[in-house]
């Protein structure tokens, strides 16, 4: 079994009243919950399912080591 470490992107929703919450690693992989702490573990359980997914398909699961994080700054 390996460890995998999955970035997953976190966005305030006023509509839903939480976060939705994106695994840009594993396209269609999303979620939502009411807090931060939830909507991190529900996107968990939809990674594993991405990915149970994908292994039964025979798919091959990209690095998501190779997700790179940035962050670009707007002065207007």
């Amino acid at each position: 079994m390996k460890t995998q470490d999955f970035k997953v992107f976190l966005q305030p929703d006023a509509d839903y009243g939480g976060y939705t919450v994106v695994c840009p690693s594993l396209p269609g992989c999303y979620s939502q919950g009411r807090t931060v702490s939830e909507a991190l573990a529900n996107i968990r359980e939809a990674i594993e399912l991405c990915l149970e997914d994908m292994e039964s398909r025979g798919e091959e699961v990209s690095d998501p080591s190779e997700v790179l994080v940035g962050s670009v700054v707007v002065t207007r």
